[in-house]
């Protein structure tokens, strides 16, 4: 059976300012998304979605609602990576500035959908959007391999 990565990705929504906190990721996957990490053994989803925000940005999050998943399997190995999404109005806590993950602040949505973007997203979170902010989808699947993950299919 192939291999699967489990991990999660929050949308922290402040519904007094309109803004939604971000990160500027400098590890792995550079730039900037919503904040998330990995599931790690034992733990349920929503608990690590939690676990993670708080580790990363110093608020504490309740009422998680699942936005859907991105799913993409590489297409030789057959090895699966999935993103749960989540997004929430309900936080506490003093924001961080910086974590070994990257500095955190809020941020227009607007920045995040303009065309070109207005800030420098990481690869693909664009196109992760869509999911938290329609109902209409519930997964985006891919294909990738080194070279290509660029085309992701809403379901």
């Amino acid at each position: 059976m192939a291999d699967c990565e489990l991990t999660n990705m929050v949308m922290v929504h402040d519904k007094i300012t309109n803004r939604v906190l971000v990160q500027e990721r400098v590890r792995s996957w550079r730039g900037i998304s919503f904040p998330g990490g990995h599931v790690e053994p034992f733990e349920s989803f929503v608990d690590s979605a939690v676990r993670e925000i708080y580790e990363e940005t110093g608020l504490r999050v309740e009422n998680l609602r699942l936005c859907g998943q991105v799913h993409w399997c590489h297409a030789e190995s057959g090895r699966r990576y999935v993103v749960f999404l989540y997004k929430t109005s309900d936080f506490s806590g003093r924001l961080l500035e910086k974590t070994e993950e990257g500095r955190v602040f809020w941020a227009n949505l607007s920045d995040l959908l303009a065309s070109p973007p207005a800030l420098p997203l990481a690869r693909n979170f664009q196109k992760y959007i869509p999911l938290f902010l329609s109902d209409k989808y519930s997964e985006a699947f891919g294909l990738w391999t080194e070279a290509d993950d660029s085309s992701l299919i809403y379901k």
